[in-house]
């Protein structure tokens, strides 16, 4: 007999407990299992296992070499900055320590460059990828992620059930008249959402979603985050649609 593993919460729910034990526990699970009520959890195989390690690895290599310091070029590691820093003429220990930390940065830049360079050899034949690219926003790293993060998209019978998975839906709690729509509730891949997020944070400046004003409406209120936070699930049930008809893009309302 093969190993189950339930959804604890959803477990909880058709069977709530006052009074929780190991022995009680196992008796109400064998009473689901006998009934083949058991709410189970997906897990990824070896291979999706392989994949999304591949994409996180190069996204934590980007977080280590990502700076936050202003400047007066676009990027203060790249050939202008660099020049400006040797044009500071810095004394030291401050001079050795951005020597150093230059060093560091070429070193996770070639780790990163080789990481990309698996990635794009492995996303050649990836069945996703070729329908993901063509979504506003996503080119193939971030296509890769997403791809690698949904796995099997048979699992989703419906699009609402990605973007529940994605944890970009609100908490919602309800109670006769009362309708209270909390922060997000962030469960699911994390990866994916970060994916989705940023995805949309450049899909929000195409046509296809400019032209709902989300960004314009949503931007103004509360910031441009807040605006790629409502496109971030409507690119997950564009992914829907595309991946289980095998489909490219469509903006809604063309034929």
């Amino acid at each position: 007999m093969g190993v189950r593993i339930a959804d604890a919460q959803r477990v909880k729910g058709l069977a709530p407990l006052a009074c929780k034990t190991d022995r009680i526990d196992a008796r109400v699970l064998a009473e689901l299992a006998w009934r083949d009520l058991i709410p189970e959890i997906w897990l990824p195989d070896p291979a999706v296992r392989a994949e999304r390690e591949r994409a996180r690895f190069r996204l934590h290599l980007v977080k280590h070499r990502t700076h936050g310091v202003p400047c007066p070029v676009s990027d203060l590691f790249g050939v202008g900055g660099r020049r400006l820093l040797r044009e500071l003429e810095l004394p030291e220990p401050w001079r050795g320590n951005v020597a150093a930390s230059l060093a560091l940065i070429d070193q996770l830049s070639a780790q990163i460059d080789s990481c990309e360079a698996e990635l794009r050899r492995l996303g050649a034949t990836h069945p996703y990828l070729r329908q993901l690219v063509t979504v506003p926003g996503i080119a193939w790293i971030l296509a890769y992620t997403i791809g690698s993060e949904i796995a099997d998209i048979s699992r989703f019978r419906r699009p609402a059930k990605l973007v529940a998975d994605t944890g970009l839906c609100p908490r919602v709690y309800q109670s006769g008249e009362r309708d209270r729509r909390r922060p997000l509730a962030k469960n699911g891949p994390r990866y994916l959402r970060w994916a989705l997020i940023e995805a949309a944070q450049h899909a929000a400046r195409t046509a296809a979603y400019r032209d709902q004003s989300t960004k314009k409406r949503l931007g103004k209120q509360r910031g441009s985050r807040v605006a790629a936070i409502v496109v971030a699930p409507r690119l997950a049930e564009a992914s829907w649609w595309m991946l289980t008809r095998d489909q490219p893009f469509a903006p809604a309302g063309t034929a």
